[in-house]
């Protein structure tokens, strides 16, 4: 067995001097080290938040190495970077689980008549709605899309976000379907941030297909998914009575499944249709909006690893009324993640620390739930629960420092980013 010197030299950087809420559960092993004089495994205490005080974590390349307090740590050697984060919390990157982040053009004239009471559906069967965007988006180029999504990206990652997904679906057609997944993969590669790509051909009927919306789902399932495949890990579906039915849901759900995808659903946020309860049952990451859940649907879902996305900021931007059961979701021990559902009709919002604080005074969430929201759950709504989501060894180095002086504190400002530093795959920096 190694010595203490040599164990601790498989470490690049140290980060002492913090407190770490690392949204892990109770029992993780944060210390899976041992010398010849000693074993420093250090398991996780039951806490709020994961937290251990007075902490340093080793970081190896791109992976946190090793979590423990400072007092128990060896002389380390010379050579290692020394991060002092002068007794400032930790929690791991934020990862915004569903945002629309590619499109083209606004929707600030449907917002205006909103506000005089024309309805979101009324807008929607009217042409506009998802299809105003869609004629936006299949004008422009992918680097014009590239180049607006990109100042709204800047503002999640000048938050702590270090992962988000992506959607397509303002394309709605092979060609412009690739445009927007292309956009999203560059938008990844431009910036230093962990993007994940997720094709929703299936949002709404094109006008190509007026009328036909079952052989719409046949061009999605026998051509777009196919063609996309390499560009995304899942495939979603806006199941609801403007878009499409539970069949046609189910037919997206298999051409997912035969070619190696995931997929999840927009459910629930309209009316209540039984969907979520499905995708559960065919093993879907996860079922996002859910107003009109059911309690029965919620016993379904913990059954499976679905998780529950609630989407504060639709429900506010459209003036909703029906809350997601959050109760019910709890009762039942379904995972709830929060997410900015980032688009230009129905969310047009780019703080995904205002979403937890609304999912906190709207829908009742507990600070500590709304943090686990944006982080454990929001990776396991990705299915990248193994990689990020949490500090703990063996992840990727993805965490945030703040300028708190509790955990809480960080989803309780409205309009205020106490985030101050941010480390993305071990790379350690200023926020932006």
């Amino acid at each position: 067995m190694e010595s203490a010197a040599v164990t601790f030299a498989k470490t690049d950087a140290v980060f002492h001097n913090f407190r770490v809420a690392t949204m892990a559960k109770p029992g993780t092993n944060l210390c899976p080290l041992k010398t010849n004089d000693h074993d420093y495994s250090f398991q996780l205490p039951v806490s709020g938040y994961g937290a251990v005080e007075k902490c340093s974590l080793g970081v190896k390349g791109s992976t946190i190495s090793w979590i423990a307090p400072t007092a128990s740590l060896p002389i380390l050697p010379s050579g290692i970077e020394m991060i002092d984060g002068q007794g400032r919390w930790l929690t791991p990157g934020l990862i915004d689980c569903h945002t629309h982040l590619v499109y083209g053009g606004n929707r600030a004239g449907e917002w205006e008549a909103r506000l005089t009471g024309v309805s979101y559906e009324e807008i929607a069967r009217q042409g506009g709605g998802i299809l105003s965007s869609v004629r936006s988006t299949r004008a422009e180029s992918t680097e014009q899309l590239v180049k607006s999504a990109a100042k709204r990206l800047n503002r999640l990652m000048s938050e702590g976000v270090t992962t988000v997904e992506i959607k397509s679906g303002y394309g709605l057609d092979l060609e412009s379907e690739i445009k927007m997944l292309e956009a999203a993969k560059q938008l990844g590669e431009q910036h230093d941030i962990n993007v994940v790509g997720t094709l929703l051909a299936a949002h709404a009927v094109p006008p190509e297909f007026k009328g036909r919306p079952d052989e719409y789902i046949d061009h999605v399932c026998d051509q777009i998914i196919p063609a996309a495949k390499d560009l995304c890990s899942a495939v979603d579906v806006f199941c609801e009575s403007i878009a499409f039915d539970v069949a046609q849901s189910k037919r997206v759900f298999e051409a997912a499944q035969k070619h190696g995808l995931g997929f999840k659903v927009h459910g629930e946020q309209l009316t209540h249709t039984g969907i979520s309860a499905l995708a559960a049952e065919m093993g879907a990451l996860s079922a996002d909006h859910l107003e009109y859940l059911s309690e029965q649907d919620c016993e379904a879902m913990a059954k499976t690893n679905i998780v529950a996305t609630v989407l504060p900021g639709a429900f506010y931007c459209l003036k909703e009324t029906q809350k997601p059961p959050i109760a019910a979701l709890r009762a039942a021990g379904v995972p709830i993640a929060v997410a900015t559902d980032c688009n230009p009709g129905s969310s047009p919002v780019t703080s995904l620390l205002l979403m937890a604080n609304m999912a906190c005074n709207l829908f009742g969430l507990t600070p500590e739930e709304a943090l686990i929201a944006i982080t454990r759950n929001a990776a396991q709504a990705l299915g990248l629960q193994d990689q990020v989501g949490t500090i703990e060894p063996g992840k990727r180095a993805d965490f945030v420092a703040w300028d708190v002086d509790s955990p809480a504190e960080i989803v309780y400002g409205v309009g205020h980013n106490p985030c101050i530093a941010v480390c993305r795959g071990g790379s350690y920096v200023a926020a932006i």
